[in-house]
């Protein structure tokens, strides 16, 4: 799971679908099999499908490879969303489909715990693992209570001094440096580009600033509980009022939470152990893709589109090298104020960026051309080079797990009572300035328009929305959001009277807030670097 998404899916119901086979049948894991402490019989990760099992003609992979490559072609433009949010996004993507079982595969551990590890939810386990109080999640904790952080390399005077607590910490010791410079988290993949590298180490201090808060009286095992609870439950909260309503229509958002689901796991007991559907995991959350930028105005030291995407995978420890550094060097630390509006959202203007707040990409049927080339470190050095395009990856992975199109899933939830308006054929077609199909033949043209890849529908939708998930895509990441949140041990789902604490007053939570939280509010930590370097680097 250390590389970028799955080879492999284990459906309930359907058994293990995989390149290889495309769908080979197997039966699932019976229960009795699963005895703890043997990895080859413990259960799967759950996933489940919502909607029908893709029939019809499914696109072949010359047509994948014309439409990947109209994929990146071209650019949509950018959206109206701070750019931070793609990464948040990414780190949540992480925290729902996180293995917590893989940090404590050598404990005796219940099937039930076993299932529940492998199963979708929004507890942050991918923050936590298992806990300080588990042999194998300890090394994340520097007291038990509290999680650690690490020191960036000083490169010369202030700001470019060390900073501790400005990088994740990371494994050290002896070995290769490509081996110490891995990052000491339960989830290796938050290391896999310098963005979500970052907002992983901003929910470190964000829980530790909540333990700082908490009575030294109480027992350490009682805070760290009592400190993880007031996290996850504000995490959930910025997701469901902040996160979502930006990517998908707050309409459908709003309809969800406050009404129910319609397609995903109706019925199901609030506590019983949720899963993952494919059509969310391989198509509609995918739509963090299309957000990615080329380029950013990352900091004081690399401003004006110099802070490349090429830079914030090499300064990673899972796809780069650190410039053979073993630890951030100093002047990769982001600026926060440059990945959200804080002057806006906290009426702040001494944390208004030097420039403009950098914008994600719009949502719709283009993605950055460097994704059209992922480094080795997150797909593989062995792979052929049409794998390392992010976009054919995606197309084809949704061919073996045999996703319903775009239009199936379109009348499977219609069929649910959901409300909801197809796209037609020429809106498939021509889009919004969006990807051009001119490059593909006119039969390739008519079997795309016909059998859509979900995946192209559901940004094609947001494409004609203005940059914002509606119908189909909105319904299926909604859902699989409330669902989540509703299975995980810490819901605000299941607890409607909880409110937030941090935030400006208690109906709001913002990822601001939570930034402002975690960083104390200080320019200084917001953006170390400050608004410009007094000297050359």
């Amino acid at each position: 799971m250390a590389h970028h998404g799955f080879e492999s899916y284990w459906v309930e119901g359907e058994g293990e679908l995989s390149v290889a086979g495309e769908g080979r049948e197997a039966p699932d894991v019976p229960a009795a099999a699963a005895v703890a402490g043997t990895p080859a019989a413990v259960p799967p990760f759950r996933f489940s499908r919502m909607g029908p099992k893709g029939t019809g003609r499914q696109l072949g992979e010359p047509n994948h490879r014309k439409l990947a490559r109209a994929m990146t072609a071209g650019r949509g433009g950018f959206g109206n969303i701070p750019a931070g949010y793609t990464y948040v996004g990414q780190f949540t993507d992480h925290d729902l489909t996180f293995d917590r079982s893989t940090v404590a595969l050598g404990k005796n551990i219940p099937l039930a715990k076993l299932i529940q590890d492998r199963s979708p939810s929004l507890d942050l386990d991918s923050l936590y693992g298992a806990g300080p109080g588990d042999p194998e999640s300890a090394k994340f904790y520097s007291d038990g209570v509290h999680l650690k952080m690490g020191e960036t390399v000083a490169l010369g005077p202030p700001p470019l001094q060390a900073h501790p607590g400005f990088d994740l910490p990371r494994v050290g010791g002896s070995g290769s440096k490509a081996k110490k410079r891995q990052a000491l988290i339960p989830d290796p993949r938050n290391d896999e580009n310098l963005a979500v590298a970052q907002t992983h180490l901003a929910m470190i201090r964000f829980h530790n600033r909540v333990v700082d808060g908490l009575s030294n009286a109480m027992p350490d095992t009682q805070k760290f509980a009592t400190a993880r609870d007031i996290v996850t439950r504000h995490y959930q909260w910025m997701l469901k009022t902040d996160f979502l309503p930006r990517i998908a229509s707050p309409a459908v958002v709003n309809n969800v939470f406050n009404q129910g689901r319609k397609a995903f796991e109706v019925g199901a007991a609030a506590t019983q152990t949720p899963t993952m559907p494919i059509e969310f995991s391989v198509a509609a959350f995918r739509l963090g893709h299309a957000m990615v930028r080329d380029a950013y105005d990352w900091n004081a030291a690399f401003p004006s589109g110099e802070g490349t995407l090429f830079f914030l995978f090499e300064f990673s420890g899972l796809s780069g090298t650190m410039f053979d550094d073993v630890r951030l060097p100093s002047n990769w630390i982001a600026d926060w104020r440059r990945l959200y509006d804080f002057k806006k959202e906290q009426n702040r203007n001494d944390l208004k960026p030097p420039g403009s707040v950098n914008k994600a990409m719009r949502i719709d049927t283009t993605l950055a051309p460097t994704l059209h080339t992922l480094p080795d470190g997150t797909v593989g050095s062995s792979t052929p080079p049409i794998q390392h395009d992010l976009a054919f990856r995606n197309l084809r992975r949704a061919r073996m797990v045999r996703l319903a199109t775009g239009q199936q899933m379109a009348t499977f939830l219609k069929s649910k009572g959901v409300t909801l308006t197809k796209l037609t054929r020429a809106q498939i077609r021509d889009g919004k300035n969006g990807a051009k199909l001119d490059g593909l033949t006119p039969g390739q043209r008519d079997g795309l328009l016909t059998n859509t890849p979900l995946w192209f529908y559901i940004l094609r939708e947001a494409e004609l929305n203005n940059g914002k998930l509606n119908g189909v895509g909105a319904r299926i990441v909604a859902e699989t959001f409330h669902r989540a949140m509703e299975g995980s041990s810490s819901s605000i789902v299941r607890d409607p009277a909880w409110r937030p604490s941090l935030g400006p007053n208690n109906t709001t939570f913002r990822m601001t807030d939570l930034l402002m939280f975690a960083f104390e509010g200080k320019k200084k930590l917001l953006a170390p670097l400050g608004d410009t370097l007094p000297f050359d680097v």
